[in-house]
C-alpha cells in the first residue's frame, strides 16, 4: 500500500501554480472519504459529478473493449488524481477506475467546486490548464489504442484470408483426391459391366477398382476422425508403444516399397505402457511415418527408435530427406496445409496426416516435438505419459 498523503501537498502537484489559500479553499469544500479494496468510483458510461484526488492506496483504470473485454489503460498511486472531467462537462465517464487495495481519496464534488470558482477565480485557469494537458494525454492514448485496433483488425482479417484459402485449397485438394479413384473405379466398373473382362484381366479390373475405393474409404474415414477428434473424449488404457509401432510397420511395409523406402526399427523395444487411445495413437504415428516414406528419397531408410524418459515414453521417427524450409515449419500441423512440390518431385495429399497427429496427441497430453534440417532430414517424436 502506499503511504499517505496530504491534500496539502497533492493539490498543487494536480494543479501548479495555485496559491496556499485557494489550495485551503479546495480542502474547506472538499471530503476525505475511504474505500475498501475492489470499491468502483467511477463507472465507464456513467454521468457523474465528483473529482478525486488519492490520498492513499492504489487504483486501476480499465476501459471495455469490443462490449465484453475489460483492457487495463494505467494504474494510479497517491498523489494521482482522476475524474475531473466531471467538473466541468456532463459526460459520461470514459473509463471505469476501481480500488485495488483500502484507499483514501480527497472528493470534489460539482457544487464544491462552483463554490472554490466564486471565491478563486484563479483556481479555474490552473484547473483548466492541467486538464487540457490530461485530455491530450488521454487523445495520444486514444489514438495508440486506435493504431492498436488497426492492427488487431488487420491481423485477424489475414488470418481469415488464410483459412479462406487454406479452405479454397483444401476443397480443390479434396476434388483432386475423390475425382481420380472415382473415375478410375467409375472407368473400369463400366468396362466389368460389359462382360468383356475374364480370366486375369478381370481379377486385375477388380483389384484396381477395390484399390480405388480403399482410397476413397481411407480419405473419408481420415476426415470423419479429424472432425470426431475434436468432439469425443477418449477412455485411456495402459497401450504398448513397441507393440503397436511394430504393427504399423508391419502394415506400411508394402507402401514404403513402393517408395524404394526401407522403415526399420532400431534399438531397445522393451518400454513401460503408455496411457492412451490405441486406435487413435495409431492413426497419428501412422501420420507420422507416412510423411517420413513421403520426403524420403528413393532408396532412402526410415529410422524408428523408442526411449524411456522417466515420466514419459517416447518413439522417434527419423528421416533423411528433404527436410523442413524454416519458413513453413511454424505451419506444418496446420490442417490442409502440405508441401505440393520440392523441385522436379511432386508430392499427394491433402494436408490432414500431421494435423491429426498433433489434435491426437493433445488430447493425450503428450508432446510431439519436430527437429528439421533443409536438404538433411526431419526427426518427430512423440511423447506419451506413462502408464500408472
Amino acid at each position: 500500500m502506499t503511504t499517505l498523503r496530504t491534500p496539502a501537498r497533492i493539490i498543487p502537484r494536480a494543479f501548479p501554480g495555485i496559491k496556499p489559500d485557494e489550495v485551503q479553499e479546495i480542502i474547506i469544500n472538499s471530503q476525505i472519504k475511504s474505500y475498501p479494496a475492489g470499491t468502483i468510483l467511477c463507472r465507464e458510461d456513467a454521468i457523474e459529478y465528483t473529482f478525486y484526488m488519492i490520498l492513499e492506496g492504489d487504483f486501476e483504470v480499465t476501459k471495455t473493449i469490443n462490449h465484453t473485454e475489460a483492457r487495463l489503460l494505467k494504474t494510479l498511486n497517491a498523489g494521482d488524481f482522476f475524474g475531473e472531467m466531471a467538473l466541468i462537462h456532463n459526460a459520461p465517464r470514459a473509463a471505469t477506475v476501481k480500488a485495488l487495495t483500502p484507499t483514501v481519496v480527497l472528493e470534489l464534488n460539482k457544487d464544491g467546486f462552483d463554490r472554490v470558482l466564486k471565491h478563486s477565480p484563479s483556481v479555474a485557469t490552473a484547473m483548466i490548464s492541467e486538464i487540457s494537458n490530461r485530455l491530450r494525454a488521454n487523445d495520444q492514448l486514444a489514438i495508440e489504442d486506435l493504431r492498436l485496433r488497426a492492427r488487431e483488425i488487420a491481423d485477424a482479417y489475414q488470418k481469415l484470408a488464410e483459412q479462406d484459402m487454406a479452405r479454397n485449397e483444401f476443397l480443390t485438394a479434396i476434388a483432386h483426391e475423390l475425382r481420380t479413384p472415382l473415375m478410375v473405379a467409375s472407368g473400369y466398373l463400366h468396362t466389368l459391366k460389359k462382360g468383356m473382362l475374364t480370366g486375369e484381366q478381370l481379377q486385375s479390373t477388380i483389384d484396381v477398382v477395390s484399390r480405388n475405393v480403399d482410397q476413397i474409404v481411407n480419405l473419408t474415414n481420415d476426415l470423419l476422425f479429424l472432425q470426431e477428434q475434436e468432439l469425443v473424449l477418449r477412455d485411456f488404457q495402459p497401450v504398448d508403444l513397441a507393440a503397436l509401432v511394430t504393427g504399423i510397420v508391419e502394415k506400411y511395409q508394402e507402401k514404403a516399397k513402393n517408395r524404394r523406402v526401407s522403415v526399420k526399427i532400431r534399438g531397445n523395444t522393451k518400454l513401460p505402457a503408455a496411457q492412451g487411445d490405441e486406435p487413435s495413437l495409431e492413426r497419428a504415428i501412422t501420420g507420422i511415418i507416412d510423411n517420413a516414406v513421403k520426403f524420403s528419397p528413393p532408396d532412402g531408410t526410415v529410422d524408428i527408435r523408442f526411449a524411456d524418459l522417466g515420466s514419459h515414453v517416447s518413439v522417434s521417427v527419423v528421416d533423411y530427406g528433404i527436410g523442413i524450409d524454416p519458413q513453413i515449419r511454424p505451419r506444418i500441423f496446420d490442417r490442409f496445409f502440405h508441401l505440393e512440390k520440392s523441385g522436379d518431385e511432386i508430392y499427394d495429399g491433402i494436408g490432414i496426416g500431421l494435423s491429426i497427429t498433433r489434435q491426437v496427441i493433445q488430447q493425450h497430453r503428450g508432446m510431439l516435438d519436430v527437429d528439421s534440417a533443409p536438404g538433411k532430414g526431419s526427426t518427430f517424436t512423440i511423447s506419451l505419459l506413462k502408464w500408472n
